[in-house]
């Protein structure tokens, strides 16, 4: 028996955690996104990663950088594949310079945090991060760490 990486549940393909711990997330929007074929495949098995990916605005649309859609041997042997390509963002008009105009302020950028399936479609959540400083993720560190110990204390009453 080989050990098989399990599939995230449910609707949910890949998230972004670091996203959630370097950035304050502020507003969240659905956006499509163009994939080709063999990357829907690979999306499919859950070999996609979100870590440290961000959209950048050109010539009025949005496109996703970072992502890592790792090809499956058997889905893409006769496609040169690149596993780390832009790709394009699916939004409305307003709602890309809603998101540009927030992002050209200081300190503001466009994170991706989530990839999921919408019916027969993928999705990507992007969010609107303002950078954290060295002290507020050691604050967030605490906080997670009292959360912890108050469940393991709260667990060991009920027992």
């Amino acid at each position: 028996m080989g050990k098989t990486k399990k599939k995230p549940s449910g609707n949910t393909i890949a998230q972004n955690k670091k996203a959630k711990f370097d950035f304050e997330l502020h507003e969240r929007t659905e956006a499509g996104v163009a994939l080709l074929g063999w990357e829907v495949k690979s999306l499919r098995q859950g070999k996609v990663q979100l870590t440290d990916s961000y959209v950048i605005f050109k010539n009025g649309e949005a496109w996703l950088l970072g992502s890592h859609i790792t090809p499956l041997p058997t889905a893409s042997t006769h496609f040169v594949t690149d596993p780390t390509r832009t790709r394009k963002l699916l939004l409305k008009r307003k709602e890309i310079a809603k998101l540009q105009a927030a992002a050209e302020q200081k300190g503001y950028t466009v994170v991706a945090t989530a990839l999921y399936w919408k019916a027969h479609l993928v999705k990507c959540e992007v969010a609107l991060g303002k950078g954290k400083q060295l002290h507020d993720k050691r604050q967030t560190e605490k906080e997670r760490d009292w959360d912890r110990q108050k469940q393991r204390v709260l667990q060991d009453q009920n027992k």
